[in-house]
């Protein structure tokens, strides 16, 4: 197993400098600035075909996240979307956003978009609009015709490019998108993604001048144990010690812990309509940082607009297609050789080929919906997502664990204590991630043998069972306090027989793993409206409704089908104190406080289910 590892690090090293040096061969490297309306000038590298016998349309990729290496005569070890996309021939282009690396400006961290701009007004659509347009008026050898992409904030770049879009830009592949940052990265539902804290770092930090140095740096824990980490340090008002008041972002997050105006303006979901150019929106089955993005982003753009717009879904972590690993896999999980390359080959580059040199008429012969099946390990086309051919289906959640096609009538529930000081792991691994990946496919046995988490399972399924699209699950609930979480994850129950992979971790085993395939919580107190919290009144039955993103998965025959609801997530999600106070930025040690929840058996899961 060492050897094999050994020898695909040897050869991906080796694949770099093969990429550098195929760059440095057939690629001229110039830097620039572009000034933008108001005035402000931003960096950009242009890699441009050294064959000048022909013209090549431009791709351009907008980032936070440097465009490094800086000088002209230093190279990326690869260039644009794909390995087929740099030697089929185009115009690359990188370009530092606005108060970012080397442009000059102030940094705002998803900047509001401005439908109606008047005079010097700026936005990230203006500056898009006005690099596209100096790029096709400078740069020698260009077609006229431009294409944007990028993976999670660069991704939120791409779909900003299509508002407002320049008459050049003909095609955009936004991938992992942000969608806004109250249900991407850093919230989910309300709840604040401790998991992502270490992150404020990268987006808090200001910067005075243009550089080609990192000016932040990251807090140094002292220790490889996450859990414990934060355990220890208590409320999230501990955490000041780490994050001053220099870090903007920090004290935003501190601000604005409802969805109030200031995280409204920064969505860009809202405004995705008339949109012009063509679209395929890109994003993992798997992706702990970005689901809801790519999902709201294909959505809201099939709603209201009618452009050529399709949709890519493979069995991925946050940005796993634009790697060529041999082997796919989540953590324990595989799922096939190839996946990543086989779509880069026959999927991302002929959808640029075909609007950036082909007809660019939409026919592409491409699906709208190319969606990958995590449990029959299979790709699936579809003519739109979700597919027609689905129908809502509810389980109901009863009492000895069962997760019945029916409901009881009978009145009665299950109930488990939530204790601040022991809050359930998203995670059995002891390690610190900076962001979390692998835990979306993680075995969740260790969860279900806890006493507060609650477990209702189907009996062994006698056919197989498809779930295409989006999950609602209806809880009815409450609580001896006043506020608190609600986490429900969608369970793949293997058989018995499940046989071990190589990525099977050692002490583990694929008999009767527990596969997540799709988890969301909802802090309660923004069960009715994400703006306005409100606390539970103690030991009253309540309704909350949490939608778990799409997914796309068999439940194969032999295997069972298992929901478990839980009340903290930790530290993914942060710890709610389960005792109502206004900002639980702020709240204290003694707010935090022990609490029974109870989940009635009138509480029930719909699925969107794929008919034969």
């Amino acid at each position: 197993m060492r050897k094999f590892i050994f020898l695909w690090a040897f050869l991906c090293f080796l694949n770099g400098f093969a990429q550098e040096d195929y760059a440095k061969k057939n690629y001229d490297k110039t830097e620039t600035t572009i000034t933008m309306r108001d005035g402000i000038k931003l960096f950009t590298a242009i890699y441009s075909p050294k064959d000048t016998s022909k013209t090549y349309p431009i791709l351009l990729l907008r980032t936070p996240y440097s465009c490094k290496p800086y000088g002209e005569d230093l190279y990326r070890s690869k260039l644009g979307p794909n390995e087929f996309l740099m030697k089929d021939g185009y115009i690359i282009v990188y370009q530092d956003v606005r108060g970012r690396w080397m442009s000059e400006g102030v940094y705002d961290n998803m900047r509001a978009y401005i439908p109606n701009k008047k005079g010097n007004e700026v936005d990230e659509a203006s500056d898009t609009y006005d690099s596209i347009d100096w790029l096709v008026k400078n740069v020698p050898n260009n077609n006229g015709k431009v294409g944007t992409w990028g993976i999670s904030y660069p991704g939120f770049y791409a779909t900003y490019s299509l508002l407002d879009a320049h008459p050049a830009l003909k095609a955009s592949s936004p991938q992992a998108c942000i969608g806004d940052f109250y249900f991407d990265d850093f919230h989910h539902n309300g709840a604040y993604l401790l998991s992502y804290w270490r992150a404020t770092a990268v987006f808090g930090y200001e910067k005075t001048e243009p550089t080609p140095q990192t000016w932040y740096t990251f807090p140094d824990l002292g220790t490889q144990d996450q859990y414990q980490f934060f355990l220890d340090a208590g409320p999230l008002s501990n955490l000041d010690q780490y994050y001053k008041e220099d870090n903007v972002f920090w004290q935003q997050l501190k601000d604005h812990p409802d969805y109030d105006e200031f995280w409204r303006s920064r969505g860009i979901i809202q405004h995705l309509k008339d949109i012009k150019p063509a679209v395929m929106v890109v994003g993992g089955l798997f992706d702990a940082e970005d689901l809801y993005g790519p999902f709201e982003t294909y959505e809201k753009i099939e709603e209201r607009s009618n452009n050529y717009n399709t949709v890519v879904f493979g069995p991925w972590s946050h940005g796993d297609w634009a790697r060529t690993k041999k082997r796919q896999a989540i953590g324990n999980v595989f799922f096939g050789e190839d996946i990543s390359l086989n779509y880069q080959r026959d999927i991302e580059t002929p959808f640029f080929h075909h609007f950036l040199k082909g007809a660019g008429d939409g026919k592409t012969n491409l699906p709208e919906a190319y969606m990958f099946d995590s449990g029959s390990l299979e790709w699936k086309e579809y003519a739109q997502w979700p597919p027609k051919n689905t129908t809502k289906k509810t389980y109901w959640l009863q009492s000895n664990e069962r997760l019945n096609p029916f409901a009881e009538k009978s009145f009665t529930f299950e109930e488990f204590v939530s204790d601040p000081k022991k809050p359930v792991p998203y995670s059995e691994d002891i390690k610190m991630v900076f962001t979390p990946r692998k835990f979306m496919t993680d075995d969740q046995r260790f969860a279900a043998r806890r006493t507060d988490v609650l477990v209702f399972e189907t009996e062994v399924l006698e056919n197989d069972l498809t779930l295409a699209g989006d999950i609602l699950a209806k809880l009815k609930v409450s609580t001896t306090g006043t506020d608190a979480d609600w986490i429900v994850k969608v369970i793949d129950v293997f058989p018995p027989d499940a046989k071990d992979t190589e990525e099977t971790q050692d002490h583990l085993k694929m008999s009767n793993y527990h596969m997540m395939v799709r988890s969301e919580v909802m802090r309660g107190r923004y069960r009715n409206n994400f703006s306005k919290p409100e606390p539970f009144e103690p030991n009253e039955k309540t309704s909350v409704d949490i939608k778990l993103q799409d997914v796309h998965h068999t439940f194969k025959k032999g295997h069972k089908l298992q929901i478990q609801v839980q009340s903290s997530w930790f530290p993914y999600i942060d710890m709610n104190p389960q005792t109502f106070v206004p900002n639980i930025f702020l709240a204290k040690e003694s707010d935090f406080s022990k609490q029974t929840h109870r989940v009635y058996n009138d509480s029930s899961i719909e699925f969107t289910v794929l008919e034969d």
